[in-house]
């Protein structure tokens, strides 16, 4: 089973959206083998509580101008994670740290993704040129392997003097997931 038309058009417009409002990250999935309740999910991330929820607003505005209404929407009010349902598609957006700290792409990595239009672009720059992309799924498409760990920060990337012992919180969660 594949995602419907109908969802492929909701996703590239949400990921149009996100774009036309300065989002990082942009990618498409088709999670309609996975899951019963919907047929894709979008991500993308920003810098900022403020931009993420300027992305989160014209993601709305430009549905509601093909006639699509978010069900549901969770994290409106943290600005850290916001999640809206339109039940053929769910968006995801995300402040930068919590998209590296929950790592979904990893979690939908098997899944294809949807080819998204040039004009979606992936943060503040045009694709370097030679960027590979995977279906048009961007810089993080490279998540389809096991590319994120390079993301993570390793342990002799920060000096020991440049922290205080209270400072270093190993297991603490970013604050505001939806539901949170």
């Amino acid at each position: 089973m594949t995602a419907t038309d109908r969802a492929r058009e909701l996703a590239i417009a949400a990921a149009q959206a996100a774009s036309d409002k300065v989002a990082d990250d942009i990618v498409a999935y088709d999670v309609s083998d996975v899951f019963v309740i919907t047929d894709a999910f979008v991500l993308a991330s920003a810098n900022s509580d403020r931009q993420v929820r300027a992305i989160v607003d014209g993601i709305e505005e430009r549905l509601l101008e093909i006639g699509a209404k978010p069900a549901r929407r969770e994290g409106e009010q943290e600005g850290r994670w916001v999640l809206l349902d339109y039940i053929d598609i769910v968006v995801h957006v995300q402040h930068a740290e919590e998209r590296t700290y929950y790592s979904l792409e990893r979690l939908w990595k098997d899944c294809p993704l949807i080819e998204l239009p040039d004009s979606v672009t992936n943060g503040r720059s045009e694709r370097p040129a030679g960027a590979e992309t995977v279906a048009g799924g961007g810089p993080l498409a490279a998540a389809q392997g096991d590319g994120l760990e390079d993301a993570a920060f390793e342990d002799d990337d920060f000096q020991d003097e440049d922290f205080e012992d209270e400072d270093l919180q190993d297991d603490a969660e970013p604050a505001g997931g939806p539901g949170a």
